[in-house]
């Protein structure tokens, strides 16, 4: 698979990647600012930095820890596919850390983010809140925690979401308590406009829907695109309502591109009337579409050859990980975001440890530290051997199942690692090759 990782901190590079607004002291509104990264390489990079640290003898454990935390996760509604697995992912975490005996222990309450069309999530963080939790994990939709992030953080309770995307969580004012573990999708936009103009694409025609990620994805796809010496024919935005989307798309292909980019969740809309315009697979690439098996999701045949991209890691390398959710719960069919949600839930743990307390607070003004976003840590890859270092008087910095997270100022893993996979025949996919 070809992965792309993009570290905001790294400037010893020729190229420039980006560059970021701090924000104020952990408790006051921050206001966050992501520059775009103008051009995305097409080859494996790997940007890191930090040099461990030896691990102090001294015990300094911290008193026996209680955390109370919620998921908020999709059980029902447009993303319930991804909802088993990142919800046996966070019980796995916690059964791992109270395993541990590292001196805090965890409750786990769990409730159903639904969808940005229902008032399931409202509902689920009153309960959260009522039952005085310090954290919440989730939800994966962007839209649900638009409507959440609010009454969340001004609670004082630090909200750490699996699978937001857009870049309007960057520059909230979210009193320091909102974080996440997938990268903002400015970066996919990034990589996949380097990615489709190193197939040797000269030009395309972008289907973007609107709201997505902003104009953010979209954007990215272009300036990357072009930056590569593509040049960008035609393009237009759906809505989510869109009545049109037949003539909108047609207008898009009238331009005669080369390759089209369907960027949204819409793809099941848009694909139909593509491929009766003679567009075959191989013209199509994707940021939104769910990776796995569209077997019945699409005309036999329709996807073959188009790419997906994917924030995360390699999925089909978590072998031992993908056996551990199977075993949890064997009807789980998509694991995306299983890994992001794990390492959520790790980390605040980790994070209440390190300023041995469990306010949101407390919690949140550790995140970057034990992320490896400061402090020079010693880089562990598991909770025990974090909790150790930690509880030794140490400084951690736990790199998880979904890579390198490393906390930015903004509370956004500052570098993405973004995965890119090629439909076959049968409308299933697999990492691709360059």
């Amino acid at each position: 698979m070809v992965v792309f990782f993009f570290s905001m901190n790294d400037f010893s590079r020729t190229e420039q990647w980006g560059s970021r607004v701090t924000r104020t002291a952990t408790g006051m509104p921050r206001y966050r600012a992501l520059r775009l990264l103008a051009v995305a390489a097409a080859s494996a990079i790997m940007l890191t930095a930090c040099t461990a640290a030896p691990v102090p003898t001294a015990t300094t454990a911290p008193e026996n820890l209680a955390l109370s935390i919620g998921s908020l996760l999709p059980l029902t509604g447009s993303l319930a596919g991804v909802g088993p697995a990142t919800t046996a992912a966070a019980a796995l975490a916690v059964d791992d850390i109270n395993a541990a005996a590292a001196g805090i222990s965890i409750t786990l309450t769990p409730k159903d983010a639904g969808d940005a069309s229902s008032d399931t999530a409202t509902a689920s963080v009153k309960d959260l809140l009522a039952a005085g939790v310090s954290v919440v994990v989730g939800p994966v939709s962007n839209g649900v925690s638009k409507m959440v992030i609010d009454p969340i953080t001004s609670a004082g309770v630090v909200q750490i979401s699996p699978g937001n995307t857009s870049p309007d969580f960057t520059n909230y004012a979210d009193h320091g308590l909102y974080w996440r573990t997938s990268p903002s999708c400015v970066l996919e936009g990034s990589a996949l406009g380097g990615f489709i103009a190193k197939q040797g694409v000269s030009s395309l025609g972008i289907i973007d829907q609107a709201g997505y990620c902003g104009a953010g994805l979209g954007d990215a796809v272009k300036v990357a695109f072009e930056a590569s010496g593509g040049t960008v024919i035609s393009s237009v935005t759906l809505d989510e309502s869109d009545t049109n989307i037949s003539s909108k798309v047609t207008t898009v292909v009238s331009g005669k591109p080369a390759a089209f980019a369907v960027i949204g969740s819409q793809a099941s809309s848009v694909v139909p009337v593509l491929t009766a315009a003679g567009i075959t697979g191989a013209q199509l690439y994707f940021a939104g579409l769910s990776i796995g098996d569209h077997s019945a999701d699409f005309a036999a045949g329709s996807l073959t050859g188009a790419v997906a991209s994917h924030p995360g890691p390699d999925l089909s390398a978590l072998t031992d990980f993908t056996k551990r959710l199977m075993k949890a719960n064997p009807a789980i069919t998509d694991i995306s975001y299983a890994a992001e949600t794990y390492d959520a839930v790790v980390l605040v743990a980790l994070a209440a440890l390190a300023a041995r307390g469990t306010s949101g607070k407390q919690i949140a003004g550790k995140l970057q530290e034990v992320s490896g976003g400061s402090g020079n840590g010693t880089k562990t890859t598991d909770f025990a051997t974090a909790a150790t270092v930690i509880r030794s008087g140490g400084v951690a910095n736990y790199d998880g199942l979904s890579g390198p997270i490393t906390f930015d100022d903004s509370g956004d893993p500052a570098g993405a690692t973004i995965g890119f996979y090629r439909f076959g025949a049968n409308n299933v996919s697999s990492p691709a090759r360059l």
